[in-house]
Formats: C-alpha cells, structure tokens, sequence
C-alpha cells in the first residue's frame, strides 16, 4: 500500500507541475553571447510589458552588439547596454514607462532596467543582480528599478564577469573592467521542450 501511495504523490506532484513547466515554456527567451560565455534569460511580459517589449526592439535591431559591460560591482551587479569597447556611448531610443511598483523583485539572477534618477528615465542600459537587492525594489506606490527577466543558465558566466579586475576611469566608468567584457550577439531563442527545469531556475 506505502508503494502505490507513494506512486500516486509522484503522479499528483507531476500533474501540478505541468502548468508551471508549460508557462515556462511559454515565455520569450533569450541567448546573450558574451566574450565571457554565453547567458540564457527568460523574460517576463505578464509582469514587466512594456518592459519586455522594450528590451526586444533592441534586440531585434541588433542594438547591444559590440557594447561592453562597463559597471561591474562584485556582490551588487554587473550592468551594460551603454557603451561599447572604446568607451563612446549608443544613442539609445525614447525611455520606457517604470513598472516596478507591483512587479518583481531584484532578487540575485534577475535583470532588471538602469535608470537615472527619473523612473521613467530607463531605456537600453540592464543590469544582472548578483544578490538579493531589495532596496532596488519599489516600495508600496513608490517606484524602484523594473525586473523583466531572470537567468535560467550561465549564472556562472555572470559571477566569471563580476569577477572581472576593475578600475576607476571616471564618469559612468568607476567600476569598468580594464579589459572589456563584450556582448557579441542578443538573440532570441526558443524554450527547450525537454528540460527539466532545474537549470532554469537562478543559480
């Protein structure tokens, strides 16, 4: 009898598992190509729309080829989407509404929108969380910073650029690495049928 039951929680707990695993599947992901290695984010439009739809004009365009990394905080977060190898800025395109108020956390994995001090003030420029930073998040209806996505594989390459040598040059550069990480390719990519969902989750 402790078998059979035993198989039918296996079964029950596979059968609730499929939405989740189907919702998953589901969402739009994509593959950013590193000259550090390759990170794969799963973006989320029920959370962040706009947001979302934002990020993947750029990608569509190409817009993040060639940029660099150019702020790497250990243990805080690494953030591109600006410059590229020589410094010199890309001209992005008209900022994007916030909507961090209600929406998710910066919980360590998750990319989330650089802003200036203006919340609708974000455009091209993300940042990686490389830990839980909850005072990044909105408090009740003030805004914080918007989170689209989260990493589902390459957290390791993500703690390989935070560990990247910096240093200070000034400006937007405190914290820019002496040799520059760069984003070869933002592509999309489509969610793998197969998986088992482990890896997808934040490391």
């Amino acid at each position: 009898m402790a078998l059979k039951l035993g198989t039918l929680l296996t079964l029950i707990g596979l059968w609730l598992a499929v939405p989740a695993a189907l919702a998953t599947a589901d969402q739009p992901e994509v593959v950013m190509r590193t000259s550090a290695g390759d990170v794969r984010i799963a973006l989320h439009p029920e959370r962040a729309p706009k947001t979302v739809a934002n990020f993947l004009h750029y990608v569509d365009h190409g817009f993040y080829e060639g940029l660099q990394f150019h702020r790497v905080v250990a243990g805080f977060v690494i953030q591109g989407g600006g410059f590229d190898a020589d410094r010199k800025p890309r001209e992005p395109g008209p900022p994007v509404v916030n909507e961090s108020v209600g929406g998710l956390a910066n919980a360590r994995g998750t990319i989330a929108m650089a802003r200036r001090q203006d919340p609708d003030s974000a455009s091209a420029q993300f940042y990686i969380n490389l830990a839980d930073n909850a005072f990044l998040d909105a408090k009740d209806d003030q805004p914080g910073y918007t989170v689209f996505g989260r990493v589902v594989s390459g957290m390791d390459v993500v703690e390989r650029i935070a560990a990247t040598e910096v240093t200070n040059a000034g400006g937007p550069f405190t914290h820019v690495p002496r040799e520059p990480v760069l984003i070869l390719e933002v592509r999309r990519a489509e969610a793998s049928a197969d998986d088992d969902g482990a890896e997808r989750q934040p490391q």
